[in-house]
């Protein structure tokens, strides 16, 4: 019997080896994955406590529409009208809730245009789009176009 351990005592160490391997594998994914992983799902039921924690930056379009009736009845009529006012001009609820304690910047026309106008070849043919650096010649789109109903001239 000595010598049948003998011959396999290789294998039990790589076998002993791999058997440490797993149960550490299993310690620390136990310590590592919370404990409510999983329950409904591929899933962290706490992140949504955690998400509920940050302070809403975000108004909304009738946040918006309150105040600024007339930008929004231009709007309504444009080719941005399925747009939220909040895409172009950033998160503005403490403005919403506060209007002198935050004035929104006007947005640079140029950047901001081509983020969703730029030429790419990706974008569906009907969506407009530019090669800003042939089309613009150095001038800002709001040059032009008006942002709320960029047809040309609006």
């Amino acid at each position: 019997m000595k010598d049948f351990l003998r011959s396999i005592e290789h294998l039990l160490r790589v076998v002993l080896l791999l058997a440490l391997g797993v149960i550490g594998f299993l310690v620390v994914r136990r310590m590592v994955i919370p404990a409510e992983f999983g329950k409904y799902g591929h899933f962290r039921p706490a992140a949504l406590d955690e998400i509920r924690a940050h302070p809403v930056k975000f108004a909304g379009r009738q946040a918006c529409e309150a105040c600024h009736s007339d930008q929004a009845d231009v709007k309504s009529k444009g080719k941005h009208a399925n747009l939220g006012c909040e895409a172009c001009h950033g998160a503005l609820a403490r403005h919403a809730e506060d209007p002198g304690s935050l004035v929104p910047k006007l947005p640079d026309t140029a950047v901001l245009c081509a983020r969703c106008h730029e030429a790419n070849q990706a974008k569906p043919k009907s969506f407009p789009q530019v090669k800003t650096a042939e089309h613009s010649s150095g001038l800002a789109c709001n040059t032009c176009h008006k942002p709320h109903d960029p047809r040309i001239g609006g």
